[in-house]
């Protein structure tokens, strides 16, 4: 973490279960997707396990789920860019319809801002939502960066979108905090040499937050607030 001299000026955020609690929207769109293919609907857990590495990965998880087949046949089925777009359709209009900022987000975020220090999200999330859920909770202002899935060659947990971070705001890895909610989250900032604190409320795929060996796991974002 930074010292005196080295002054927090960048933090990172993960966005579906750090920020907003996007998963009973996503829920929602993926069984609207189901039940447009007829096939059965799956519950808020289990997307809240398989939320992670970007929507896609979701839905493939979903499908094969509901149809009692490994996740790389369903990768390779033919049928699958149908299916996807049905579900980009329904998503786009769930995006923001249920979701919800975690308490106390938005004062940590206004007063980090208030202090000078730069904010930014990565997210694996593909940028069209990203971008809608951003807005439709009014966040889309509070941010000088925003790293979707597809912003770059690749996403997290490689580095890159931290790295981006990182030069865009003139900031060294010293002067930088990453906070997620998972594994990818931790993994991801180790990766770029980022100290990582965690949140215990969001979405790790079912494992404890503790294993992911992160700096610090906090309980709420008002830990930020004593970095100032």
């Amino acid at each position: 973490m930074a010292t005196p001299a080295q002054a927090l000026r960048l933090v990172m955020f993960d966005l579906d279960g750090t920020l907003i609690d996007t998963a009973p929207e996503i829920a929602d769109a993926v069984n609207d997707t189901l039940a447009q293919c007829g096939l059965p609907l799956v519950s808020q857990q289990q997307v809240r396990d398989w939320i992670g590495h970007g929507t896609r990965t979701l839905l493939i998880a979903a499908l094969a789920s509901t149809q009692g087949r490994t996740v790389q046949e369903m990768g390779a089925d033919p049928d699958l860019p149908r299916i996807a777009g049905i579900f980009d359709g329904h998503y786009q209009q769930r995006c923001g319809s249920s979701s919800q900022p975690y308490p106390h987000v938005v004062e940590v975020l206004d007063s980090l801002r208030a202090h000078g220090v730069h904010l930014a999200v990565v997210t694996n999330k593909e940028g069209r939502y990203t971008d809608t859920v951003l807005r439709a909770h009014q966040f889309d202002q509070r941010f000088d960066l925003v790293i979707s899935g597809d912003t770059l060659a690749s996403k997290k947990p490689d580095p890159a979108g931290i790295a981006h971070c990182l030069a865009h705001c003139a900031v060294t890895a010293a002067q930088a905090l990453f906070v997620g909610d998972s594994s990818i989250d931790a993994a991801t900032a180790r990766n770029a040499g980022v100290p990582v604190w965690l949140l215990p409320y969001g979405y790790n795929m079912g494992q404890a937050i503790e294993a992911c060996g992160p700096d610090r796991v906090i309980p709420d974002m008002r830990a930020l607030l004593a970095l100032l």
